[in-house]
């Protein structure tokens, strides 16, 4: 549930910041008191260069951030999109993430783990869907349901936070949470539109 969970908690915050006229990243950190989170996401923020970016956004170009925890590790998401208003679509052009689940055990597995987490997450937050008419399934073929494909990889920019005084925690699922949230945010900020449900148009 932590997929769909922090995509509902991170857009609601994203939302409260955005009541409050306030950068999506410096609201997050004033009521953030779980210290390894806040390391990630400024880790991400500051990789990602959020401040400077977040001056350019335009209504054809957003960025927006998320992060989380779950199975006692923590993620961070920072993304940039691309709007084409005339399709109606949703391109991910980048996304800087930064993790950290205690102590580094094999760095080149786990960053393979956090690559293939994002590329999950772009297919739950974008494409994947049943659809059903009158009790069938109509994309019930691998030829039908649509994942990420080779065109959807954006730039993908991964940090380890190496954390060595705590149990190592694993790579588990934890880095697919950050990104759809990071996503609908990055819409809100192009467009002023907030998508509540996934997959994302």
């Amino acid at each position: 549930g932590a997929f769909v969970n922090v995509f509902a908690i991170e857009s609601f915050m994203d939302e409260l910041a955005a009541a409050a006229g306030a950068d999506p990243l410096a609201f997050r950190l004033a009521h953030l008191e779980n210290q390894r989170i806040r390391t990630v996401l400024e880790e991400a923020a500051k990789r990602f260069n959020w401040s400077e970016r977040r001056k350019k956004v335009t209504p054809e170009l957003g960025v927006g951030l998320a992060c989380g925890t779950e199975k006692n590790s923590v993620v961070a998401a920072c993304v940039e999109v691309a709007i084409d208003r005339k399709r109606g679509q949703i391109k991910v052009n980048e996304v800087c993430e930064a993790f950290e689940c205690g102590p580094i055990q094999n760095p080149a597995n786990l960053t393979s783990q956090v690559q293939g987490c994002i590329m999950m997450g772009l297919g739950g937050a974008l494409f994947e869907e049943m659809q059903f008419e009158n009790g069938k399934i109509l994309n019930a073929t691998f030829a039908a349901y649509r994942v990420p494909r080779f065109r959807d990889v954006p730039k993908i920019d991964v940090h380890l936070v190496n954390k060595t005084d705590i149990p190592s925690a694993g790579g588990g699922e934890t880095p697919i949470i950050a990104i759809a949230p990071a996503i609908g945010n990055a819409v809100f900020a192009a467009t002023g539109v907030r998508l509540r449900s996934m997959p994302m148009r």
